[in-house]
């Protein structure tokens, strides 16, 4: 990460160059622990340079933040090609991937606590929730989701955030686990819900009728059925 050589950047590599850096240590050290000094340090440039491209701690802060959540909500985005199963099984695991990559920086800014961040920061966190609820949407071909339906949806999107922040507390359980989980979480809700709400209901079982015979759904509705009391 560190040069130490000093070389001469138009404004625009240089600005990566510090975005880039940035990133890497806020993914390493929560934001409020990393300081103008490190980041300079780091990009092999004097403190007053960072200040010449960036006003302040907070103005990179949001532009790394911007970066960052730009390129977690390209994690969401899956050719609608095939079963929906093996597609969010897909798209769990890029956003795993992403966990995994920002660990430090991806708890300090779902958490909130910063003393860093700024409402712009939070605004672009939201976004990236909104930008979820949205691709999942696309998934599932509808447009205008009745309440019921698009509460499952918002409430799997703050399930797997707050599955991954907790996974990242001591990683006891094998990630593959926990992204097949939640594929089945997203099933699950749906599930519950289609008991009351014939627009899930309905979604319910065209995902089922479309689901491989070696798709996560149908391997959920196996394990479920297995758990029934079987007859004597």
């Amino acid at each position: 990460m560190t040069t130490g050589v000093r070389r001469r950047m138009g404004v625009k590599e240089r600005r990566q160059q510090l975005l880039t850096v940035a990133l890497e240590l806020f993914s390493q050290r929560s934001p409020d622990e990393v300081s103008i000094d490190d980041i300079a340090t780091a990009a092999g440039i004097s403190r007053p340079l960072v200040y010449h491209y960036f006003p302040g701690k907070h103005s990179l802060y949001e532009a790394a933040v911007r970066v960052a959540a730009d390129e977690l909500s390209a994690r969401f985005i899956e050719p609608h090609e095939g079963p929906l199963g093996p597609r969010l099984l897909r798209v769990m695991g890029r956003y795993f991937d992403f966990v995994e990559e920002h660990g430090p920086g991806f708890s300090a800014l779902l958490r909130g606590g910063s003393t860093v961040g700024s409402a712009r920061a939070n605004a672009m966190i939201d976004e990236v929730r909104q930008k979820a609820y949205d691709q999942v949407l696309n998934h599932l071909d509808v447009t205008e989701p009745g309440p019921r339906l698009a509460l499952v949806i918002r409430s799997w999107v703050g399930l797997a955030e707050t599955t991954a922040l907790t996974w990242l507390d001591d990683r006891k359980i094998p990630r593959e686990e926990l992204e097949l989980q939640l594929v089945h979480n997203f099933m699950a809700l749906s599930a519950v819900t289609a008991t009351t709400d014939e627009e899930t209901a309905a979604l319910v079982k065209h995902i089922i009728a479309q689901e491989p015979p070696e798709g996560p759904f149908t391997n959920l509705l196996t394990s479920l059925l297995s758990l029934a009391p079987q007859d004597d």
